[in-house]
């Protein structure tokens, strides 16, 4: 196709004659680059797996703000160190997997459909490391040392343990001291948490571990990634998924001091209902997505019981 002929030059209008003169130019960032730099940093955030992140940060502030005993400003120091922690983790997570995801065509994450690069993840996730580990020291160097023990866990589980016989252990361990990042982290706190709490912690993050990969099972297969739940296989990791978080809502219901109340014999009566129907699809429809549905709300009914009686 030829080239457009330049068109016919126009001669500059006189200010003075031009009513829409005194009006002030639109900066082109106003225009463009600010939506621009808007959906860079929101698909930025989605990049870091936005929900869990936000999940187990609202877990760890709400831990510190009420079983823990913490004031509301640190509770939100706890949030914000766990926070970047969690943006760490799952930066690295999408940065290393880069290579995978572009090999059987992961259109659900933005670095294959080209929204951001590796490289932009990796600057992303260093910082938010650095970032991390000066938000835990002002939290005191117990609550620091421990959270720095969660977060390498989740950064091993990306660089190797994920595809492992061992790719629970990093969940058990995240998910079982993050209550524990939350008593040491505020003022006066010398305590771990109580056993029955870091025992459902590190439960429900061997059941959320197993539920989260069931939908991936094919893909991660794909590319050589063989941890726990492709080993078992997706009916027994849906059938272990669902009795391991059902025992994560038995240990805090039974653990907690005094005779459970009436909600916590609900929440558990809801939380064996849903096990059981995960477990009945995952044997009829091996291919259906209510086993990993069902075990996230047994995970939910874990974590409100978890805050509520911890």
């Amino acid at each position: 196709m030829p080239p457009a002929t330049d068109p016919a030059p126009t001669p500059a209008t006189d200010p003075a004659s031009d009513p829409a003169s005194d009006r002030a130019p639109t900066p082109a960032a106003a225009r463009t680059g600010a939506p621009a730099v808007g959906r860079r940093v929101v698909t930025l955030l989605l990049a870091a797996h936005l929900a869990p992140a936000v999940a187990v940060t609202a877990i760890a502030g709400a831990y510190a703000a009420g079983p823990a005993g913490g004031d509301a400003g640190r509770a939100l120091l706890v949030a914000a160190a766990v926070g970047a922690g969690q943006l760490s983790i799952g930066w690295s997570n999408d940065w290393i997997d880069a290579d995978r995801d572009l090999a059987v065509g992961r259109t659900d994450k933005p670095v294959v459909r080209g929204e951001v690069t590796p490289a932009l993840l990796r600057r992303s996730a260093l910082l938010a490391l650095v970032a991390c580990a000066a938000l835990s020291l002002a939290l005191g160097w117990r609550a620091a040392l421990l959270h720095a023990v969660l977060v390498a866990a989740g950064w091993a589980y990306n660089a190797r343990l994920k595809a492992t016989a061992w790719s629970w252990a990093p969940y058990a361990v995240a998910f079982g001291a993050l209550p524990s990042v939350a008593t040491l982290g505020v003022p006066g706190g010398e305590d771990l948490a109580p056993w029955w709490v870091t025992a459902g912690g590190a439960l429900l993050g061997v059941g959320a571990h197993l539920a989260n990969v069931l939908p991936d099972l094919e893909d991660d297969a794909a590319t050589g990634v063989r941890g726990l739940p492709h080993r078992l296989g997706r009916r027994r990791t849906a059938f272990g998924a669902a009795i391991v978080l059902l025992v994560a809502v038995l240990v805090v219901v039974l653990g907690a001091p005094g005779d459970p109340g009436p909600a916590a014999l609900a929440a558990s009566a809801g939380a064996t209902a849903l096990a059981g129907s995960a477990v009945a699809v995952a044997f009829a429809r091996p291919s259906s997505r209510w086993p990993f549905t069902a075990a996230m709300l047994v995970a939910g009914v874990a974590v409100v019981l978890l805050v509520a009686t911890g």
